[in-house]
């Protein structure tokens, strides 16, 4: 009898998660809350009542992020799986080489009916508590249909995926003086369309990819655009490409008179400050002793992946970021399904702990911060090529490696028509006819 496996999330990581699973004959449940595969991809055009979404837990919270222009910020060739790619199809119409989120949406669709997974998917299965059983097996609590209202069943399962995502419970840093302040305040978990910005003087908080994003759209409605970073010292300023964007250092404070005064000593009078300041890492269903999360730093995690204490029959898949997101998924999927199929064989629970704790103390010696613990910005080459070795795949391609980079460098030029231009200037375009 094979063994089984829970799934808890049918966004991009649990259908890959599930396929790879699938593939070395485990028996797998897919829980995912609400009524559609998709996770992140799968656009809702409400916002959270309160705009900063201080509480994840309210009802009718919503989990989507997505704005309504949402353009993937990779190209199609670094957005698809290894047997199953996005370059050279088209899924819903979108043959742009960085296509919009329905694509990737319908993407997704197809990948899951494709490799059997979307009838492995419990819809509206929302998990309450996952905890360790005897035998090592686990207990799964999960609730049928949306907003509480159906009943509680609990399963046992041998293995249990935590693919649940983290672009969801904003992170809102304190800001001195906040508390007096009259304007406007959102996250851009809430944020949808530029309108809302319309001649307003708006302070932009973040400089991630969505952050550049989201500060660029509304700089075309909005009369002035202030985007605060700690990172980008040397382009402080006015930003010569828009008549209105300027960039600064991190805001410093709210001033006695309500104007936002940066690090850098400039001083502007805004009427909304927009948070594009990131998530945290958010498991409600998880008590477990020895696991946290803190600082945004999930661990212990070997490798991103298994809690030493708990491996290998609890895993995460797609906790890294700043990489290539759908072969980082594929790579960590096809690492946990060979581990729990018995193919592959995890160091001691020892060796698992030495290895963590020589991750944090390098990055404690190179001055990382603990929340930039899963960011592979910087070792995402070596981490993925070391899941390939794992698994018996390959190396990154050389191509690979220099179009993510390449990508990486116009996410950051602050020029929006890149993504665009991108097809004119490149021979060997995406762009499918």
């Amino acid at each position: 009898m094979p063994r089984t496996v829970a799934v808890v999330g049918a966004g991009a990581a649990g259908l890959v998660a599930a396929r790879e699973l699938l593939r070395e004959g485990l028996a797998v449940a897919v829980f995912e809350k609400s009524g559609r595969a998709g996770g992140t991809w799968a656009y809702d055009p409400r916002a959270d009542a309160d705009p900063l979404s201080r509480d994840p837990g309210a009802p009718g919270a919503v989990h989507g992020s997505l704005y309504a222009s949402l353009r993937t910020n990779l190209p199609r060739e670094l957005m698809g799986f290894s047997d199953f790619p996005m370059a050279g199809r088209v899924f819903a119409g979108d043959a742009r080489a960085f296509p919009g989120h329905r694509e990737v949406l319908a993407f997704l669709d197809a990948f899951a009916e494709g490799f059997g997974v979307a009838a492995r998917i419990r819809l509206r299965a929302e998990v309450l508590r996952v905890a360790p059983l005897a035998r090592g097996q686990w207990a799964v609590a999960w609730r049928r249909g949306e907003e509480g209202g159906g009943e509680v069943v609990e399963e046992a399962f041998d293995a249990v995926v935590v693919c649940n995502g983290h672009w969801t419970v904003p992170m809102v840093p304190k800001i001195r003086g906040i508390d007096s302040w009259r304007g406007k305040q959102i996250h851009s978990h809430n944020y949808r369309t530029p309108e809302p910005f319309r001649h307003q003087n708006v302070v932009v908080l973040g400089f991630g990819a969505s952050g550049i994003d989201i500060a660029l759209e509304i700089s075309h409605v909005a009369k002035q655009v202030h985007i605060a970073t700690r990172y980008m010292e040397d382009r402080l300023g006015k930003i010569e490409l828009y008549e209105n964007v300027w960039i600064h250092a991190e805001v410093d404070c709210i001033q006695d008179d309500g104007n936002v005064c940066f690090a850098e000593g400039s001083v502007v009078a805004a009427d909304i400050i927009l948070y594009c300041t990131g998530y945290h890492y958010y498991f409600p269903f998880l008590n477990l002793d020895g696991f946290t999360v803190d600082e945004n730093r999930v661990g212990p995690l070997y490798k991103h992946v298994f809690p030493p204490k708990y491996a290998p029959n609890l895993s995460f898949v797609g906790l890294p970021s700043k990489t290539i997101i759908f072969k980082s998924l594929e790579l960590e999927s096809k690492w946990v399904a060979a581990v729990l199929s018995g193919r592959v064989t995890l160091p001691s629970e020892e060796d698992m702990m030495t290895t963590v704790r020589e991750h944090y103390q390098q990055m404690e010696e190179e001055g990382r911060p603990k929340r930039h613990t899963h960011v592979q910005l910087f070792e995402w080459v070596e981490h993925m090529n070391w899941l390939a070795d794992q698994v018996g795949e390959p190396p990154l391609e050389a191509q690979t490696c220099e179009l993510f980079a390449k990508a990486l460098t116009s996410v950051l030029s602050l020029d929006e028509t890149y993504r665009d231009r991108w097809e004119q200037e490149d021979d060997n375009s995406t762009n499918v006819p």
